[in-house]
């Protein structure tokens, strides 16, 4: 448990420090582009296709550093914690819940994958080949798929915990 608790720090470090990254360049470039309209002192002819790929990377290793740290807007605890009285049956909803999260980023994993894989053309400018653009979606569906496993598992433990020490189905 060492290890993985060591392995979601480092990633989440990783992830968040990429985000803020991006958002400097993103920021930097957007606040250039501006200027150069002006006073038209450059070309930012590139402009569009490296705006398109810190901004992907950007949004998507965002999204996933705030799965893995579970700082994105959670309707489970909004409705579950209000309506459902039951500890069991708070952990049973929000199972369901993250079941449902799961069926999504599987989905989401797979068409971002068949995208990325199936994305054969370059940019303009650099010749940048599009599957580049296109990768920090399979990956961040991917780390998005463990972290929704691992939330599943949390929601699970407590029921399988009360079962063993009660010896009886949990109600």
């Amino acid at each position: 448990m060492v290890i993985l608790r060591w392995l979601d720090r480092v990633l989440l470090i990783a992830l968040k420090a990429l985000t803020i990254t991006c958002f400097v360049i993103v920021t930097i470039l957007v606040s250039a582009n501006v200027f150069v309209r002006f006073f038209p002192v450059a070309s930012l002819h590139w402009f569009d296709e490296v705006i398109e790929l810190f901004y992907a990377y950007l949004v998507f290793y965002g999204a996933a550093a705030l799965w893995i740290s579970r700082g994105h807007i959670s309707v489970g605890d909004w409705i579950g914690g209000r309506l459902i009285k039951s500890v069991t049956g708070r952990h049973i909803y929000r199972m369901i819940l993250e079941s449902v999260v799961l069926v999504f980023t599987l989905i989401f994993f797979y068409y971002s994958l068949r995208l990325t894989v199936l994305a054969l053309d370059v940019t303009n400018v650099f010749a940048i080949p599009k599957s580049v653009l296109y990768s920090c979606m399979p990956v961040a569906g991917a780390i998005m798929i463990l972290y929704s496993i691992r939330d599943i598992a949390v929601e699970m433990i407590p029921l399988i915990n009360r079962k063993a020490n009660t010896g009886t189905p949990p109600p």
